[in-house]
């Protein structure tokens, strides 16, 4: 058959919008079914919980579980002992919402809206008064195989949970991504810097620039061993720019470093000067490898004043200031914000690799070493 070309306008618009129309089938597709999926789950961790199922039929009901099911479903994947391990732990830890994961399936069943991210808007908007709404209806918007990464890490604490549910959400992270960041104690050190945002900036500015800040910062990418200085410590923070920006967080954009700004007749020389973009404002950090003191927030405040005269627009939120220095007190560090009225913050950084201090919860359970050694054996007989 010849190949003809159409350039009729309106053939091509329709062309348009098939290709929209079946790009958005697929996305409400593909929430559909994995809210679906999370729902099922949900609801077999609630049978198992409120049934007393290993108490009535013993340890070994699971397994037996596991093979019935599977004859009784042929074909249908997440049957597996470990997977309905990972149903009931699903449970347990979300069990405070057993009211609303059915609400949020029922509302996404009779969905026709154009996209998830408006369904999920508007449902939310329906049911704010319920409290906790809004987080069960980010927990349909991961996969399932990220809720099992969660699971094993948070140790059954359901606020760390949500709390790499979001970011999951907010950032697209991949499941390796998600396992690297609960890795790096990010749960523990993001938005703990001391600030004095509350006080001197408008909300909700205040809250998402305190968001941005952690403590401490992990610089072990910056592969420093022995004696440094400032100036060792600043090169290799540059010449590892990408890692650097990743811990910075999202949406840091390099301006330079020893930024140049001249006041009068004075030239002063900002250690790293950074754009952030949601914020809308310039951030000034400062890098300091002693002991944190009042000094040190003087300085910082001089450089922010100058970047709100020299640099700042007319249409940029304020300048915000980060001093990040090897150690501090907490209480001194307190009062040097106490006596600023400019958005300062104040945190430590660590150039070895952040390990999680608590030891309770990282070594996995039986539990978790059958299920790891069920994968293994799956991905060998694949």
């Amino acid at each position: 058959m010849k190949n003809i070309t159409i350039t009729d306008n309106s053939y091509i618009e329709w062309i348009n919008e098939l290709s929209k129309r079946y790009r958005n089938s697929q996305i409400k597709a593909a929430v559909k079914v994995n809210a679906e999926k999370l729902l099922f789950n949900w609801l077999l961790g609630r049978d198992i919980v409120k049934m007393n199922v290993e108490e009535r039929w013993g340890q070994g009901v699971i397994a037996q579980l596991s093979k019935d099911l599977q004859t009784e479903l042929p074909g249908v994947e997440g049957l597996s002992r470990s997977n309905i391990y990972y149903c009931k732990k699903f449970y347990l830890l979300y069990n405070q919402d057993d009211e609303i994961f059915p609400q949020v399936v029922g509302k996404l069943e009779s969905n026709t809206l154009k996209s998830a991210s408006e369904f999920f808007h508007q449902v939310g908007g329906e049911l704010e008064s319920s409290q906790n709404f809004q987080q069960v209806v980010g927990l349909f918007q991961i996969p399932w195989g990220h809720h099992c990464v969660i699971m094993d890490k948070v140790n059954g604490d359901r606020n760390k949970a949500l709390f790499f549910v979001n970011k999951t959400i907010k950032e697209g992270w991949s499941r390796a991504v998600l396992e690297s960041w609960i890795g790096s104690n990010l749960y523990e050190r993001e938005g703990k810097a001391i600030t004095n945002f509350k006080n001197t900036l408008p909300e909700p500015m205040s809250d998402l620039a305190n968001e941005i800040t952690k403590d401490p910062y992990n610089f072990a990418f910056a592969g420093i061993r022995g004696r440094y200085n400032e100036k060792i410590l600043k090169d290799a923070l540059l010449k590892n720019i990408t890692e650097f920006l990743v811990e910075l967080g999202t949406g840091f954009a390099y301006v330079g470093k020893e930024y140049r700004l001249l006041i009068g007749e004075k030239e002063k020389f900002v250690d790293l000067l950074f754009f952030h973009i949601p914020l809308n404002c310039y951030v000034v950090i400062e890098v300091k490898i002693g002991e944190f003191d009042f000094p040190d927030a003087g300085q910082l405040n001089g450089y922010v004043v100058a970047c709100n005269h020299i640099l700042k627009q007319p249409h940029h939120n304020p300048t915000i200031g980060l001093l990040i220095c090897k150690s501090k007190d907490n209480l001194l560090a307190q009062y040097a914000l106490e006596g600023s009225n400019l958005p300062i913050g104040i945190s430590e950084y660590d150039l070895e690799k952040l390990y999680p201090t608590a030891v309770e919860g990282m070594i996995p359970s039986i539990e978790e070493i059958e299920t790891k050694l069920m994968y293994l054996e799956k991905d060998n007989l694949k």
